[in-house]
């Protein structure tokens, strides 16, 4: 596990509504993170689609944390605003969602997350598109 990891994992397990919703942290890079979210009846709409709150959730994090691997040590990053499109909605299998970052700056942080579904037999389709303004603040914990 590499230290980039490590610092991303230790602020994720600390998300209570990723470690409620089941979701894992599965790739982090510099300027990329990726999370899984499996389908639960935690995350549906009524009719039991994936929620656009939970495509939403695992989409702001997913940018935040890999805005998080370009922040300094000792820093965090705060969602300022963030825009997203939705595209559809699936049943079972789960979303990833892969955050990049786009600009790394010392005020300001602009990612994008890209969140699609997998199926059960791993074919793929796209459920929604976020680009996202994200503010380094020191870290308190």
């Amino acid at each position: 596990m590499t230290a980039i990891f490590e610092r991303v994992q230790e602020s994720f397990l600390r998300q209570g509504m990723m470690q409620h919703l089941d979701a894992r942290l599965t790739k982090v890079e510099q300027g990329l993170v990726e999370i899984v979210l499996p389908y639960s009846d935690k995350v549906t709409q009524q009719q039991d689609g994936f929620h656009g709150g939970a495509m939403g959730a695992v989409a702001d994090i997913a940018g935040g944390y890999a805005g998080l691997t370009v922040a300094p040590e000792g820093m965090e990053v705060v969602t300022v605003e963030y825009k997203i499109n939705f595209l559809a909605s699936f049943q079972g299998g789960e979303l990833r969602a892969t955050g990049r970052v786009v600009k790394g700056g010392k005020r300001i942080i602009v990612t994008t997350a890209e969140v699609v579904h997998v199926d059960d037999a791993g074919k793929t389709s796209p459920c929604a598109v976020m680009q996202q303004t994200l503010v380094p603040v020191p870290r308190t914990y």
